[in-house]
């Protein structure tokens, strides 16, 4: 079973919600036979690629509320993070670009699979939120990306052009076909489309009703075949 998530590294219920799937995952037992695959999206494509004026203040402008508002509403999410055990710096944090850490989750998914782009991921979301720091700047991006297993050459390499520029575009438009206009956004085998940060028990029950789908069992008509007179079973026939 595989399930793709599209996300942001800089979007908070991002990381709830990545949070909450895996809650699930643990507690399912065909987990070792799932794979999670990241997409790309970009809530802000416009964001500068050195940013440095705090999020806070940019986002109440977008909404059209005051910074007092927008600090409260995010003391909120700060409170709902630390019940999935998530340590939010959101008063901290920049406003800053992420088409260089999509292009770098692309480089881990070609280079070490899914493992490799979930621990990249899971660095980069950490040191946005937790730690508060610049998920637009190349050092930063470099650091992360090597900590979690990536050639330092290569990830220099791949930040100095625009690798993976058309892998992150591609994402974007799959995005937009799938009709999300925000994220995460979760899509189960292809067939069932999860969007927000949703309660684990709603992601647990999407990952039971894809897998007794895409692996339906028998349903076996009059009895125990083989202790019927018209069939032979191990010990021979009854007649």
């Amino acid at each position: 079973m595989k399930i793709e998530i599209w996300s942001d590294v800089v979007c908070p219920w991002c990381f709830v919600g990545k949070r909450r799937l895996e809650s699930a995952l643990a507690e399912f037992p065909h987990r070792d036979e799932v794979e999670v695959v990241y997409r790309s999206f970009e809530l802000d494509p416009s964001a500068p690629v050195h940013g440095h004026e705090l999020s806070t203040g940019v986002i109440a402008r977008k909404y059209g509320r005051s910074e007092a508002e927008m600090r409260q509403m995010q003391q909120q999410l700060v409170d709902l993070a630390a019940v999935e055990g998530l340590d939010f710096k959101l008063f901290e944090t920049v406003h800053t670009n992420t088409v260089d850490a999509h292009r770098l989750l692309h480089l881990a998914l070609e280079t070490g699979g899914p493992a490799l782009q979930r621990d990249l991921k899971e660095a980069l979301l950490s040191a946005y939120f937790e730690q508060a720091r610049n998920v637009g700047d190349h050092d930063v991006l470099t650091e992360a990306a090597v900590a979690a297993g990536l050639d330092e050459a290569r990830v220099r390499a791949v930040l100095g052009s625009d690798e993976y520029a058309d892998a992150v575009a591609r994402d974007i438009d799959q995005a937009r076909a799938y009709g999300a206009t925000g994220v995460p956004f979760f899509v189960v085998d292809e067939k069932y489309g999860i969007s927000g940060a949703q309660p684990k028990e709603l992601f647990a029950q999407a990952l039971q009703q894809a897998w007794t789908e895409s692996h339906p069992v028998l349903q076996t008509i009059g009895g125990d075949a083989a202790s019927e007179a018209g069939a032979c079973g191990p010990d021979g026939c009854p007649i």
